[in-house]
């Protein structure tokens, strides 16, 4: 009879964790591509999970705020070509 073989368990802490957020888009001909990365230290006694989904939300919310700026001076530019 075959014995089963245990699996190796991960003795890892994890003490740092990044988030990096990348979005393109095209208007009129151009095409623009922002991107944003943050790095954050974990202390020991922090909820790991909870802080990767905040940090999900700080990076993806800088990406759209980024390209809301690209696309506000889009539309200026243009206003100001039909002048």
């Amino acid at each position: 009879m075959a014995t089963k073989k245990k699996t190796y368990e991960s003795k890892a802490v994890t003490t740092s964790i990044r988030a990096t957020s990348r979005a393109s888009i095209k208007l009129g001909d151009n095409f623009f591509t922002v991107e944003y990365c943050e790095e954050r230290s974990i202390p020991e006694d922090a909820n790991v999970e909870e802080e990767r989904k905040l940090l999900w939300d700080v990076v993806n919310t800088e990406c759209d705020n980024q390209i809301d700026e690209i696309h506000n001076m889009y539309k200026e530019m243009k206003n100001s070509k039909r002048r």
